[in-house]
């Protein structure tokens, strides 16, 4: 019975632990920045990337509210599907049980690009997650989906940025081993240059703002 009643505790705990604070609602096209402990690629892909406020992203969804339910359409896996909000949250938690996850919005001179967007990714579940991280080749990777979404949105218009991407240690000219790795598993090549996007250059758009840091 003791130990009975210490994992219901447990099991609550964990649960509160990814409920976001009571005043606060998700929106439709809402961002959702997460940092994923993936082992060695997910360290790589932080590493070369921006920070914000000390944290670093690896993962980005998109949320999708209909009526009470909130959901998140993101590219990961296998391929572009919808997760509920708390097992999103759950995914990864802290040392304290918060989930990393940070929050960003549109600003309002931009919201009206939020349905739309979420429309268009919507059309793409099923797609075939990118695991070669070529831009436009019919598969998405997960901040791929969102610049994609947002760029439809806006007439076609690129709201995002693609940059070069980058597999390379910083400050050097050696590739991580991690990638090499994977690339080479996949019999392809290292897309070192190619445009690209990721979690941290769409948060730190200045089109988006934070609202919300779970952790």
């Amino acid at each position: 019975m003791k130990s009975l009643l210490s994992l219901l505790l447990l099991v609550c705990s964990f649960s509160l632990s990814a409920q976001p604070p009571a005043d606060f609602r998700y929106q439709t096209g809402d961002l959702l920045f997460q940092d994923l402990d993936c082992g060695d690629l997910c360290d790589a892909i932080e590493t070369v990337t921006p920070e914000w406020e000390g944290k670093r992203f690896s993962h980005l969804g998109l949320v999708y509210v209909a009526g009470d339910s909130v959901y998140v359409i993101e590219a990961i896996g296998k391929d572009v599907h919808i997760t509920s909000i708390v097992s999103f949250l759950q995914r990864q938690l802290d040392s304290q049980q918060r989930p990393k996850v940070v929050v960003g919005r549109l600003k309002e001179s931009y919201k009206h690009l939020n349905a739309k967007a979420v429309g268009f990714a919507l059309k793409q579940l099923g797609k075939p997650y990118d695991e070669d991280f070529i831009y436009d080749n019919g598969k998405y990777y997960c901040s791929e989906l969102v610049y994609d979404a947002f760029k439809e949105a806006n007439n076609g218009n690129p709201f995002f940025h693609l940059y070069p991407m980058t597999f390379k240690q910083p400050g050097t000219n050696k590739t991580f081993p991690a990638w090499k790795t994977y690339f080479k598993a996949r019999s392809t090549k290292i897309p070192e240059g190619k445009p690209g996007c990721n979690p941290a250059s769409i948060l730190l758009n200045n089109n988006v703002k934070v609202i919300a840091a779970f952790y």
